[in-house]
């Protein structure tokens, strides 16, 4: 059954109201938390309620064709290595402008799914929006980052860029092959297998670093697991069976403005008139790439019955 169209609107409004909060709480985390033993626990714990509500549900795992690809692919491109760039990048990175580096995945995911989504080919309108898109980063990456906190802010910046294409090529996969596999299974084994390898990551990079698990950080380490990870992820796989990749991408479209004024606010970071350009710039390109989608796509990218 497809959900009515003021059900998926609200579950689209409320994931973008929490991811545009865990950006600002996964910078509170880091203080006390280094960043890869961040991302193993979160995504242990977030997968460990996910399993045990499986048997609740009646879903049996692993049952689904291409269910061990689908759980390997989201695994590497949606959770680990996406994740691990991210908390890597906001040692130094503020929280809004990852979350507006970020925003470049309904872009990537456009230019992905041309390829590999009959139904979704890149037209001129939306190839129009990745240009503008791709140059506000480009104006992003033309400030002064001294500004923001010296050289390592621009190598961070530089190599969030691979995250969001990470989790644009993940996406586009579970669309392709996710289909009739439940929303459970997508999200907790993948989300457990992550666990696994960043806390052995975490394990062989960050022995020397302490850890500290105060009020805050353990806070943030719990808002992450369960409000950031067990519900969202979930309730976007659901929502993605029933819509397009490049629809369902939208997401990333509105958190960043939010997360940028969370950032600003919460945590006093800056922001710099070439933020504001730059990031406008990035959901204009959004905007005009995926906001009024071909006629042979119109119906699977409109988020209606």
């Amino acid at each position: 059954m497809k959900p009515s169209r003021a059900l998926t609107w609200a579950a689209l409004a409320l994931l973008i109201l929490i991811w545009s909060t865990t950006w600002a709480v996964i910078r509170v985390g880091l203080r006390g938390v280094p960043p890869f033993a961040g991302v193993a626990l979160r995504f242990g714990i977030a997968a460990a309620v996910l399993l045990a509500l499986t048997p609740v549900f009646g879903v049996k795992l692993g049952r689904q064709p291409n269910e061990l690809r689908v759980w390997g692919i989201n695994a590497f491109l949606t959770f680990t290595i996406p994740y691990g760039i991210v908390y890597w990048a906001e040692q130094w990175l503020p929280s809004g402008l990852t979350a507006v580096i970020f925003a470049t995945m309904p872009l990537q995911t456009a230019l992905v799914a041309h390829f590999v989504l009959p139904e979704e080919r890149l037209t001129a309108r939306r190839l129009l929006g990745v240009l503008v898109g791709f140059s506000g980063i480009a104006v992003l990456f033309s400030g002064d980052f001294q500004a923001l906190g010296g050289s390592q802010v621009a190598r961070a910046a530089a190599v969030m860029l691979i995250a969001p294409l990470c989790a644009a090529l993940g996406n586009v996969a579970v669309k392709r092959w996710g289909g009739g596999i439940h929303p459970l299974s997508i999200a907790a084994v993948p989300m457990a297998v992550t666990a696994v390898l960043m806390g052995t990551l975490s394990r062989l990079a960050e022995s020397g670093r302490p850890v500290t698990f105060n009020t805050s950080a353990v806070l943030a380490l719990l808002y992450l697991a369960l409000v950031g990870s067990s519900l969202p992820f979930t309730l976007y796989f659901w929502l993605l069976r029933r819509q397009s990749a490049t629809g369902m991408s939208m997401v990333n479209y509105a958190t960043p403005v939010l997360a940028v004024a969370i950032g600003a606010v919460f945590l006093g970071e800056p922001i710099t008139l070439r933020i504001v350009l730059g990031s406008a710039l990035v959901l204009i390109g959004v905007a005009v790439a995926i906001g009024t989608p071909s006629q042979s796509g119109r119906k699977s990218a409109d988020p209606s019955p």
